[in-house]
């Protein structure tokens, strides 16, 4: 019998052995580092500038430097998310990657239609740090947020007349990030 008895706890023990399982952790399935560096945010805000200054030569403004403002809200140009700070922070860096002499300021947005005519007008408060700085281009935008993408819209404005120099419009899908960025 204390052999019997015996045997059993040991057969036992050792089926309960067999039948262990080691718990492994879940792999990690977030945001990594290589992802990061392909983020099409960062790229679609880059070919955005490339676009805008296609055939646009730099050596026109001499050593005159532009000015970035932040991405405004259509809705409500004198304010912006996180988004048009985002934006226009992007946007100072690829103009520079460029070769274009961008003055780091943080300028909000400002801009102005003047009633009937829906010309652009640079805001007084732009101009006269344009001024101050002999600054030759302003780049400002506005973004305008719909259900499914954000409509940004850039435009490079001559700071002596508010003429357009160039513009680009393009789009982003409202992903989590964007979303986020727009609150």
């Amino acid at each position: 019998m204390k052999k019997q008895a015996f045997l059993t706890i040991f057969l036992a023990a050792a089926l309960a052995g067999c039948a262990t399982q080691t718990v492994q952790s879940p792999a990690y399935v977030g945001p990594t580092y290589t992802a990061a560096s392909s983020n099409p945010f960062i790229n679609s805000s880059r070919e955005a500038v490339d676009t805008l200054m296609n055939g646009f030569d730099p050596g026109s403004l001499g050593k005159a430097p532009v000015l970035v403002a932040t991405v405004v809200n259509i809705n409500d140009l004198k304010n912006s998310a996180p988004l048009g700070r985002t934006l226009g922070e992007m946007y100072a860096s690829q103009l520079a990657n460029k070769g274009l002499n961008v003055t780091e300021m943080k300028l909000r947005g400002d801009v102005y239609v003047r009633e009937g005519t829906g010309e652009l007008l640079l805001s007084r408060e732009i101009r006269e740090i344009a001024a101050q700085h002999a600054a030759g281009l302003v780049l400002v935008g506005t973004y305008s947020q719909a259900s499914q993408y954000t409509y940004i819209s850039m435009k490079l404005v001559r700071t002596t007349d508010s003429r357009i120099m160039r513009s680009h419009d393009y789009a982003i899908p409202n992903d989590m990030d964007v979303r986020r960025m727009l609150k």
